[in-house]
């Protein structure tokens, strides 16, 4: 799967993922970008956006299960479920 094609499931479901860790050890993880599931936040202004590119090797989610952001990368999945949407 494309970098594009999982953030657009993360944006719309809880995803279980799938995937080798830098070091090396597998990871399953619950993981979202539904704001339902996150802690509420303040966004940062459009500027602090603007001024960072996309890195679409890496995806940043909130991990259900850990109740924090996680990262993986897009190469390292190795398999993903969508657990609830």
């Amino acid at each position: 799967m494309s970098y594009d094609n999982i953030v657009e499931q993360l944006r719309s479901n809880v995803l279980e993922v799938t995937f080798t860790k830098v070091n090396g050890e597998e990871r399953v993880m619950p993981c979202t970008l539904l704001t339902s599931f996150m802690p509420s936040y303040t966004a940062p202004e459009a500027t602090d956006i603007d001024q960072h590119s996309v890195n679409k090797t890496v995806i940043r989610a909130f991990a259900i299960d850990k109740q924090a952001w996680r990262s993986f990368r897009v190469d390292n999945v190795t398999n993903i479920e969508v657990l609830n949407g």
